[in-house]
């Protein structure tokens, strides 16, 4: 309290002073560009990504910062920003993504190593943090930063002449001494046999194949190989899969999350009917959950990741309606438990329009994109206060522009490749 009365008497001592010779005219001339400059690139790292670039014409001194290698070490200490979702449109070669934090859509310029003859196929796989994972269609891989535009080719990565079908691709990133760091791990093979492989950017190398086996205690049901592996699959809406001309987005035929604790590193993935796999690569085991819905139903799916957990998005339809409901499996009781609903209201317009949804969390949100012959949407839903937003269309030169899925990453102008 005697603080208190100290600081307040100094205050107005000093007001009084200011005001006798003309500080007040001092104090509101005062600019950001009186800063000295380290502290000057604390004040900008703080700024939403979007405001800084908007920034940067005010002077060259503020042009200059975005190049600032201490400027991207005091942006490497934000702890998070809010996500931008990178979008997946068929034919579209340009980069289009979400800006959560102001709620629009903006351009980016696509990556110059992306339009080269061979990599003119490149698809999004993955992304974690403020970096995006591309696949080729030789299979090679890519790792750009879709804010600065930098990427960088991963080794080559030899497959054996036995090789399986891929599964999953997922992306991990870790910062370390403000140094960022990230994997990639490969689930492939078919089940009951799957393997994966890792890329550590830290070594700058592939590491071996490394064999999962079937945890002995799988509360799933016995795999079925006797399943016909020239049927197109379609998960267009639960339970059993349905054979269909429609599939997945392509950049999400690999729908894969990657969660991380207690020290246990753990890829999710949809199996080809439709269940979801669990991979513990510290523990080198999967298990298969049970269906979320009975054998006979259909419906979509997808997962995603959110503040560290793996969960499901459901699209099913029941009693002439359409049904949009994120699960969440219990470990403990070892059953899935409903967290979030969208209103009734809202996904009774998809019912019977065989919607294929696909999504991906980013904290405590959940970026949907529903794709169907008669319909292309877009819905933001919130976990903490159960609210479905549906997004505005995307405009490009007056058209509108349909995206297929999406990805979640940070902005940051720091994450290097």
């Amino acid at each position: 309290m005697e603080h208190t009365g100290d600081w307040n008497g100094q205050s107005r001592s000093l007001k009084r002073k200011s005001q006798e010779h003309g500080g007040h005219e001092l104090l509101n001339n005062f600019s950001l560009d009186d800063l000295n400059e380290d502290l000057f690139e604390r004040i900008l790292s703080w700024l939403p990504t979007s405001t800084f670039f908007r920034l940067t014409s005010v002077s060259k001194r503020w042009k200059s910062v975005s190049d600032s290698a201490s400027f991207k070490l005091a942006c490497s200490t934000i702890p998070s920003r809010d996500p931008w979702f990178f979008m997946v449109a068929p034919n579209l070669n340009q980069s289009i993504i979400f800006d959560s934090a102001e709620r629009t859509w903006k351009r980016l310029n696509h990556p110059t190593l992306l339009h080269q003859e061979s990599n003119k196929g490149c698809m999004p796989v993955a992304a974690s943090g403020g970096l995006i994972c591309y696949r080729n269609s030789s299979g090679s891989f890519i790792v750009s930063n879709p804010v600065t535009g930098t990427c960088s080719e991963l080794p080559e990565l030899e497959f054996s002449p036995q090789s399986q079908p891929l599964n999953a691709i997922v992306m991990s990133t870790t910062t370390k001494d403000q140094q960022l760091s990230y994997k990639i791990v490969l689930v492939f093979g078919e089940l009951p046999n799957l393997v994966f492989r890792v890329y550590n950017s830290f070594s700058g190398s592939w590491e071996g194949e490394t064999a999962l086996r079937r945890k002995v205690d799988d509360c799933s049901m016995e795999f079925d190989s006797t399943e016909d592996d020239n049927v197109v699959y379609f998960l267009s809406k639960a339970g059993i899969v349905v054979a269909s001309n429609m599939q997945r987005s392509p950049s999400k035929q690999y729908s894969s999350v990657i969660t991380g604790k207690n020290g246990e590193e753990i890829v999710y993935f949809l199996s080809s009917t439709g269940t979801v796999v669990a991979c513990n690569l510290k523990s080198k085991c999967y298990i298969e959950y049970p269906r979320l819905l009975p054998l006979l139903s259909e419906y979509s799916i997808d997962v995603v990741e959110c503040n560290g957990e793996m969960l499901v998005v459901l699209l099913s339809e029941f009693l002439e309606t359409a049904s949009l409901r994120v699960w969440k499996y219990d470990e403990g009781k070892r059953g899935w438990q409903q967290i979030a609903a969208m209103p009734a209201s809202m996904s009774h317009e998809w019912y019977g329009k065989k919607v294929d949804i696909n999504c991906v969390g980013a904290g405590n949100q959940i970026f949907i994109c529903l794709n169907s012959s008669e319909l292309c949407t877009y819905v933001l839903c919130d976990l903490v206060s159960n609210n479905w937003v549906e997004l505005p269309n995307c405009c490009i030169n007056g058209e509108v522009i349909d995206f297929m899925s999406s990805f979640s990453f940070e902005p940051r102008i720091e994450a290097s490749v």
